[in-house]
């Protein structure tokens, strides 16, 4: 069966064409600057060039039919029409308590992530405007939703709950829900595969870093604690956001600088992070060359950054009582050894030793530590495509 993979922000969307039979991508690209002038689209086909073209997408809608058109085009497509696609997985960011697993897309389930809109407001109703797009075009296509905040339902009450009246919780689920957990699931299962051992039996920390970025407890099999919470500004600093913080900070700088609470979070969400630690730029890979140039600014941010990740890692072995193995993934996380090398200097309570001819591949599994550590770090590219097309399979089949 061939799958598509649709994965949709307020102004993107992102696409792979999956043959199931052998894992592999068909085709995949990106349809950038949706509803904005000078929108495109990128679509290469495997083992083929990367085209780009640009054409006025004012819609989802209009970037679907170009993803289809695209597809299906006589001379560099990859199947003759829509019905050689046996089914479309989407990428669904929140669905609060209601969703502890992946599920057919129907009327009920709509309403069910429309209910969860103002949880992931930037999020989900872009997700929702891909679904319907798809929906219009390929009416008779079963669609599969995989929700990241899915994996994370398996967190006790102690790791999810904050310290707030409890009838915050009642009335409105304010909760650490989590996310990336596709991202999660997929890489602590994969490191269990290449290890050759049974991933019902590992603890396991995964590190997904990038411009989002967030850390997971995965024991035995389940997620039990994760850095972000009911939104995904908590946690880690990240290339904007500025992650946990002190929430009697938001009223004094509100005072000093004369924002409203919109403003505020506007700082907090786009102003932060790295970016507003460096001052300099919210690219980790800018502040890396900045950093090997020995800009003082990069520096000062990366330290920060690294400081943050190994304190979580610290906690989560705290809360396994334990650890086998860290997993880094992500844009960051997989291609960034100073970084690894940074946070993972923390960790030397834990008898780890990184081996640094290992430490300096990228692009593939890999184990990073000496064969003599106590605890295993690896290197674990994520695939969260390839994870919602096996989800979608094994529910379409049912």
């Amino acid at each position: 069966m061939k799958i598509l993979v649709i994965n949709c922000g307020s102004s993107s969307l992102k696409y792979q064409l999956i043959d199931m039979d052998t894992e592999g991508v068909i085709a995949k690209g990106l349809c950038e600057r949706i509803g904005i002038d000078g929108s495109r689209i990128v679509y290469q086909p495997a083992g083929g060039g990367k085209t780009v073209t640009e054409s006025p997408m004012p819609t989802h809608t209009q970037a679907i039919k170009m993803v289809i058109d695209a597809l299906t085009n006589p001379e560099t497509g990859v199947v003759k029409n829509m019905d050689e696609i046996g089914a479309v997985g989407h990428r669904l960011v929140h669905g609060g308590e209601k969703f502890a697993c992946s599920t057919i897309i129907d009327d009920e389930v709509i309403k069910a992530v429309e209910e969860c809109n103002e949880l992931a407001p930037l999020h989900n109703p872009a997700n929702l405007i891909g679904i319907a797009a798809c929906q219009e075009i390929m009416p008779n296509t079963p669609m599969v939703g995989v929700f990241d905040t899915a994996f994370h339902q398996t967190m006790p009450e102690e790791a999810f709950l904050y310290g707030l009246p409890y009838e915050y919780y009642k009335k409105y689920k304010v909760r650490r829900y989590g996310f990336h957990g596709t991202s999660h699931s997929y890489v602590s299962k994969r490191a269990a595969e290449v290890l050759g051992q049974s991933y019902d039996g590992l603890k396991t920390i995964v590190c997904h870093l990038g411009n989002g970025a967030s850390v997971s407890a995965v024991k035995n099999g389940k997620s039990v604690d994760t850095s972000m919470g009911l939104t995904p500004l908590e946690g880690l600093i990240m290339g904007t956001r500025s992650g946990d913080i002190d929430p009697a900070i938001m009223e004094f700088i509100m005072k000093k600088e004369n924002l409203d609470i919109d403003e505020m979070m506007n700082v907090l969400n786009k102003k932060s992070g790295v970016l507003g630690v460096s001052e300099m730029t919210s690219d980790f890979r800018d502040l890396e060359d900045a950093y090997l140039a020995g800009n003082q600014d990069a520096i000062r941010a990366m330290k920060v950054f690294a400081y943050r990740v190994a304190k979580y890692i610290g906690a989560y072995t705290a809360a396994m009582n334990g650890v086998d193995v860290i997993c880094f993934t992500a844009g960051l996380g997989e291609n960034n050894r100073y970084v690894r090398n940074d946070i993972c200097a923390y960790l030397g309570y834990l008898g780890i030793e990184l081996d640094q001819e290992q430490n300096a591949k990228r692009g593939e599994d890999l184990v990073i530590s000496t064969p003599d550590s106590k605890v295993k770090v690896m290197v674990i590219p994520t695939n969260e495509e390839l994870a919602i097309a096996r989800e979608t399979l094994a529910l379409v089949q049912k």
